[in-house]
C-alpha cells in the first residue's frame, strides 16, 4: 500500500495477512551518501519527551521531533556509540500489526563496540533491562523489555570490527537454508551464510540488491 510523500515520492506499507509489517521509501535528496538501510522504530509514550532525555543522556538527536500527518509523531536519535534509531509516538498508525509469522520482524541486536555505554544509555531511556543471558558466557547481552527479551548486544569479537555502530533487524522465516538461497537468487547477497546456535535457532546475514542488510531466524 502506498501513501503520498510528496511530489514523485510515496512511502510504501509492507503487509502480511493485511496488517503492517515493515515499510519502506525512496531515500531523499537530504540523505545523499546515506547507503540504504532499515531504520528500527521504538515505540514511546512522549517522543518529545523521549528526545529531550536521550540528549541528556549523550546522544544525539539528528532529527527533532516532528509530526508524520496524522499516523503518528516521530525522531531519529543516534545513541552515543554511534547507532541510529527512530522514537516513535503512535496516533492513528500504531506501527507493527502482525509478529510471531514469517515475515514478521522478532528480533534486533545493537553491534556497538562500547557496550557499557550502550546499556547506561537504553537503560536510562526505555527503562530496558540489558543483562548477560544465564549460564551464557559469550559475552552476548540480553535486552529486555519489562518480562519480555527483544534483543541483544553482542560481544565485539561477535561484530564486524569494519562495521559502523548499528541496529541489525532480525526477521522469522521458516527455512533460514531455503530463505538465503532465494535471496541470493533474487539479487540478494549473504554477509554471514546459515549457521546454528546451540539450543538457539539457525540465522543468517543477507542484504537485498540495494545493500541494505539484516538477518533471518528460526528458533529451535
Amino acid at each position: 500500500m502506498d501513501l503520498p510523500m510528496g511530489p514523485d515520492a510515496s512511502y510504501t506499507m509492507f503487509q502480511i495477512d493485511g496488517a503492517d509489517a515493515a515499510a519502506g521509501y525512496k531515500m531523499t535528496p537530504q540523505e545523499a551518501g546515506i547507503p540504504p538501510h532499515w531504520n528500527l522504530y521504538i515505540a514511546v509514550a512522549d517522543v518529545d519527551a523521549a528526545a529531550a532525555r536521550a540528549g541528556e543522556l549523550g546522544g544525539t538527536v539528528i532529527a527533532k521531533p516532528f509530526d508524520v500527518m496524522d499516523a503518528g509523531r516521530m525522531a531519529v536519535i543516534q545513541d552515543p556509540t554511534g547507532a541510529v534509531f527512530c522514537a516513535w509516538q503512535a496516533k492513528n498508525s500504531p506501527g507493527i500489526g502482525i509478529t510471531g509469522e514469517s515475515g514478521t520482524l522478532c528480533w534486533a541486536d545493537l553491534n556497538t563496540p562500547d557496550a557499557a555505554t550502550a546499556k547506561q544509555f537504553y537503560e536510562g531511556l526505555f527503562g530496558w533491562g540489558i543483562v548477560t543471558g544465564e549460564n551464557d558466557t559469550s559475552g552476548y547481552l540480553h535486552i529486555k523489555n519489562g518480562e519480555e527479551f527483544i534483543g541483544g548486544i553482542p560481544a565485539p569479537e561477535q561484530t564486524n570490527p569494519n562495521a559502523p555502530p548499528h541496529w541489525m533487524p532480525y526477521i522469522l522465516v521458516g527455512d533460514v537454508d531455503a530463505t538465503t538461497a532465494k535471496a541470493q537468487q533474487l539479487g540478494g547477497a549473504v554477509f554471514l551464510p546459515p549457521m546454528s546456535l546451540e539450543n538457539v535457532g539457525r540465522f543468517a546475514v543477507l542484504a537485498d540488491p540495494q545493500g541494505a542488510a539484516f538477518s533471518i531466524f528460526k528458533g529451535v
